[in-house]
């Protein structure tokens, strides 16, 4: 009868164990040194601000945030972006998965609503967008849509003196288009946006 159990021909089994060493040796400096610096090289080669966070710096050369991540604006004479119940903390992205019908939730959306009436007197709750009430998946999107940006002009023009026409071309002019013309929406970078504000009110 035929041994049908297929083996190598003087093969024992350290010589499988060698093998075996010897291929985690490879896949370790192929898969985790190489490809890591190869592909870390052409990054920093093609897109170095991309690779580097997308950073944002002052005009002295000092980082005050990053393009991917929202930032909490405490001053209401600057826009504001959405809500984030992480309070912006990039070591814990994420939210609460709530339900609509969710107390909490409802409580959370309540007290946004109260805090931009008391903000925004000359704007109602009716023209409130949603997604200035409304977390993001993440916790840390730093853009707002160009209309949750349009309703705070009222406010930012009455606390900085700006005109409104000069907050609208604003907005405008960081108002970003769809990505490749097709993905994803217009959206306004609440940091830029920012930025450019406060050179204006300087």
């Amino acid at each position: 009868m035929n041994n049908s159990s297929a083996s190598v021909p003087g093969a024992t089994g350290a010589s499988y164990a060698l093998i075996a060493v010897r291929a985690s040796l490879v896949f370790i400096i192929l898969c985790g040194i190489i490809y890591p610096l190869a592909t870390t090289g052409i990054a920093q080669l093609i897109m170095p601000h991309n690779a580097n966070g997308s950073l944002i710096k002052d005009s002295s050369g000092n980082v005050i945030g990053s393009e991917l991540i929202g930032q909490k604006f405490e001053d209401p004479k600057y826009f504001q972006g959405r809500v984030s119940s992480i309070d912006y903390n990039a070591a814990g992205s994420g939210s609460n998965n709530y339900a609509p019908s969710n107390p909490d939730m409802l409580q959370r959306t309540q007290d946004s609503i109260e805090a931009w009436k008391k903000l925004n007197p000359d704007v109602p709750v009716s023209k409130l967008p949603i997604a200035l009430i409304t977390n993001s998946g993440s916790g840390l999107d730093p853009h707002i849509t160009p209309a949750s940006a349009e309703v705070q002009i009222p406010r930012i023009s009455k606390l900085t003196g700006l005109l409104t026409a000069d907050l609208e071309k604003l907005v405008d002019k960081h108002t970003e288009s769809r990505d490749l013309g097709v993905f994803g929406e217009p959206r306004v970078n609440v940091l830029k946006l920012n930025l450019a504000l406060q050179a204006l009110i300087k």
